[in-house]
């Protein structure tokens, strides 16, 4: 049996800021079920839940060079639905409210960095391949590379890094590469490390790792672009045969209309009039007129402009100038939060704007919406068209990233499609693909056949995983 070894700075239900620990919880369950052994080592937080902190048990404690410091490592292990974790624990680094976002993360993460290559021999798992995700943990692949590979334990070991989102890359002053890392000026040039005069943690991911994937096929193509490429696109070309995209899936027990507790009803793909219960519920709970054939549009998301929240304030007026619903649900910038707080004061029983986030409500509103908006400016890969489709509420989107790759806009001469697309970053075309919507939303059969092939739709992370093994394979 194959064995992998993830390496990231989040996962569910441990620690998380975004969709990253989403992955890291639901994709090594789907790659167990292909046969491979695949564990996860990540931070122990002190955020992490008292019950889960009570229930880990003590490895080894080591001692991991950071530079010239010498800091103490913890490592501890806990099996959580049936996945081996692995927690290094370091008070000073890690004992802090949240994640990230504090002044020395360069220290905290070439300090991961170096313990999960030092806790190796001491946890029981000799890895074939270590998985490295986002930048937190890009200088794994470089440190095996310039200092481990001599010795015997980590001489076949291979390295594959996946970039969740470019954007995000970890830019550090030129000091750390000697200071933290102890390594030469070697590794500060334009092939290596060197990033506009900054040590940049994630190219060194991108340079250093033997396979290189993202979590789309478009946004694999997209960031060899400028546009896209976060000024990295020449080495994303460069590795091109070596970038592979694949599509992040979503946990099929954990959406599950059928099955969900959070639900006014639970329906499937055949049993429509539960799935219009569901929205007359939430209509009366959130105070809008109640009324089966009024289609409602959702947001689920945070209202920020890489979003495409600015699309939708664009010409918000002229959507509601329409007969729709508009359900809002997340948080983001001050102005857009505005906005559709004065909408919803504005348009009383038409618009239901909710600043916040709460879970069971997002069940709720992708059970009871019709059309789910995501008209995002870019989307490495996208959660929230999976979950949509996968409750039966049509996605719209913008054709960019995992939206390109997973919505299939609705084809009127072949019946084909699981949702509605437009191609330019144009309000306008955002509002015209929503005027097509709602029409066909008047034809009712069509409209409960497009939402039943939507969720027909396998975007599990079986799927994904065996891609994974077909890359694992390779290496």
């Amino acid at each position: 049996m194959k064995k992998v070894l993830f390496a990231a700075a989040e996962s569910v239900p441990f620690a998380k800021t975004g969709g990253l620990a989403d992955v890291i919880g639901s994709l090594p369950k789907a790659l167990q079920k292909e046969g491979w052994d695949v564990r996860i080592i990540m931070p122990r937080y002190g955020d992490i839940a008292e019950p889960f902190r009570r229930q880990m048990q003590t490895l080894a404690t080591l001692t991991v060079q950071v530079g010239w410091r010498n800091q103490y490592c913890g490592v501890q292990t806990l099996v959580y639905e049936g996945l081996t974790f692995y927690f290094l624990d370091n008070e000073y680094y890690f004992k802090r409210p949240g994640l990230y976002g504090y002044y020395d993360d360069g220290e905290r993460f070439a300090y991961f960095s170096r313990a999960v290559l030092e806790a190796l021999p001491v946890i029981g798992f000799q890895p074939d391949i270590i998985h490295c995700h986002d930048w937190h943990a890009a200088m794994i692949p470089v440190l095996l590379t310039a200092q481990y590979r001599q010795r015997k334990q980590y001489r076949r070991m291979k390295t594959v890094f996946t970039v969740h989102n470019l954007h995000y890359q970890g830019h550090f002053p030129y000091e750390v590469l000697g200071d933290l890392f102890g390594l030469g000026h070697e590794h500060f040039t334009n092939e290596t490390l060197e990033f506009y005069g900054m040590v940049n943690f994630l190219k060194g991911g991108l340079v250093y790792s033997d396979r290189l994937t993202t979590v789309s096929r478009s946004y694999a193509a997209e960031i060899q672009t400028p546009f896209y490429g976060e000024k990295l696109e020449g080495l994303l070309q460069k590795r091109s045969h070596e970038l592979a995209g694949i599509v992040n899936g979503i946990d099929y027990e954990l959406y599950n209309p059928a099955s969900d507790s959070a639900l006014f009803a639970r329906y499937d793909r055949q049993s429509p009039e539960k799935k219009l219960f569901n929205k007359t519920r939430l209509q009366a709970m959130l105070g809008l007129q109640v009324s089966e054939s009024v289609p409602m549009l959702a947001v689920v998301s945070r209202l920020v402009k890489a979003k495409g929240i600015d699309l939708i304030a664009r010409v918000l007026e002229e959507i509601l100038s329409r007969d729709v619903q508009l359900v809002i649900l997340g948080t983001g910038e001050e102005k857009y939060e505005g906005l559709f707080r004065v909408a919803a004061h504005r348009h009383p029983g038409q618009v239901s704007a909710n600043i916040f986030f709460d879970e069971t409500l997002a069940r709720r509103i992708y059970a009871a919406s019709d059309i789910f908006l995501m008209p995002s400016l870019f989307e490495p890969c996208g959660i929230g068209q999976l979950i949509a489709m996968r409750y039966g509420s049509l996605p719209l989107v913008r054709e960019t990233g995992g939206l390109r790759d997973t919505v299939l806009s609705y084809n009127e001469a072949t019946g084909e499609g699981n949702g509605f697309s437009f191609t330019n970053y144009n309000a306008h075309d955002m509002l015209h693909t929503m005027e097509r919507a709602v029409r066909m939303y008047q034809d009712r059969p069509l409209w409960h056949h497009l939402a039943a092939q939507s969720m027909s739709r396998d975007y599990s992370w079986q799927s994904a995983a065996r891609q994974y093994v077909t890359l694992y394979q390779s290496l």
